[in-house]
This record gives structure tokens, C-alpha cells and sequence, in this order.
């Protein structure tokens, strides 16, 4: 799989599984109400080739208001989604994620794939949402977090699947990566122990 990284851009071609088209799907919507967000965790592995099925796609969104959220809502049941865990909107925003639980948004009449969406809670959620990065596949575009950080991220939690994933990145993005970054991230998440896993 041939990366071209310049900036804060990377370029890559592949042909979109189902699982991607269903995230552009989402994402656009995202896109087209101007609503800030990145996409973490196991779906990245796999967008760059790691073979593995998941049930969710991580994303954190910026905070807003209840009636940008109403708009949300109601684009996304217009496009065909429906949430799965809150019973109207109000109950999704004010219970989960003024909570800072996650609400999660699946085709209608399906539970799997679901997309587990969240406001940032921890100062590592806002930094990856302010320091985003884009991931473009031919004419689309996803945001993400830097790889540094899902890499470390991916070693904190810990299971073998984590692990994995974080193998499988370290090994797509190893020399494109800016190592005093990595390095600020496993000592302040405190998995030096686990960064030999990587090799």
C-alpha cells in the first residue's frame, strides 16, 4: 500500500470496502452540517489493511449546542440512520452525551456496524479533535487522530487486539512517524513497558 504523507495529509489509494463507503457515507454528513470530528481506534487499522471485523466506528465530535445537535439528528435520520442506545434526541443528548457517554448510530432496522459517537472528555480527546489529521482515498476524505497518538493509544488499552492494531500501524507508519511526539505519548499514558510489543 503505497502513503504518500505531507503535513497533516495522508494520501493513499485502496478500493473502498463496504465498511469505508459506510464511513464516507457518515462522515459526510459530518461534513455537510460543519460539525468537527475525528474517527480513532480499530477502524483506522483496518481503512490501512489490517483484516479484522469491528462492530463500531469510534468518533469524537465537538461539543454543541442542543439545537446543532437537533440538526444532527435529524439529517442522520433522514439519510437513513437511527440511534440504537437513546430513545428520542433529547434522552441522546442530555443522557449520554452531556454525560460524556457515547450514542451510537446504526442503518436503520441493523445493530452492526454502529458508529459509537462521544463529545472529547479527557484533555488526549480534545488534543486529537484540535490536532486532527485527513486521511484521503482518491475524491474522499476522513479525519483522524495523528498516528502517534493511536498507536499509543491502541498499546494503552492493551488487549490483544489493541495490540495488534497498534503492531499493524507502527509497521505501515514506521519512519514516517515523529518519534519525540510517540515518545511524549507513551511516557504521559505510561506504557513504556509495552512499546516492545511494537518490534
Amino acid at each position: 500500500m503505497e502513503l504518500e504523507i505531507k503535513d497533516n495529509k495522508i494520501v493513499f489509494g485502496k478500493e473502498l470496502s463496504n465498511l469505508d463507503k459506510l464511513v464516507i457515507r457518515f462522515v459526510k454528513i459530518l461534513n455537510r452540517l460543519d460539525i468537527d470530528y475525528v474517527i480513532i481506534s480499530g477502524y483506522i487499522a483496518i481503512l490501512f489493511g489490517r483484516s479484522r471485523n469491528t462492530e463500531d466506528v469510534d468518533l469524537f465530535i465537538e461539543e454543541m449546542p442542543l439545537g446543532k445537535f437537533k440538526r444532527f439528528w435529524r439529517e442522520l435520520e433522514k439519510q437513513g440512520f437511527e440511534c440504537i442506545n437513546a430513545s428520542n434526541l433529547e434522552s441522546a443528548f442530555d443522557d449520554y452525551l452531556k454525560e460524556m457517554l457515547a450514542i451510537r448510530f446504526a442503518v436503520k432496522g441493523t445493530f452492526e456496524p454502529n458508529f459509537e459517537v462521544k463529545f472529547p472528555k479527557t484533555d488526549l480527546n480534545k488534543y486529537s479533535l484540535k490536532n486532527k489529521i485527513f486521511i484521503e482515498i482518491g475524491n474522499e476524505k476522513i479525519n483522524t487522530s495523528k498516528m502517534e497518538l493511536q498507536i499509543v493509544f491502541k498499546l494503552y488499552l492493551g488487549s490483544d487486539k489493541d495490540i495488534e492494531d497498534a503492531i499493524h500501524l507502527w509497521q505501515m507508519f514506521k519512519g514516517k512517524l515523529n518519534l519525540e511526539l510517540f515518545n511524549r505519548f507513551v511516557k504521559k499514558l505510561k506504557v513504556e513497558d509495552r512499546v516492545k510489543e511494537l518490534e
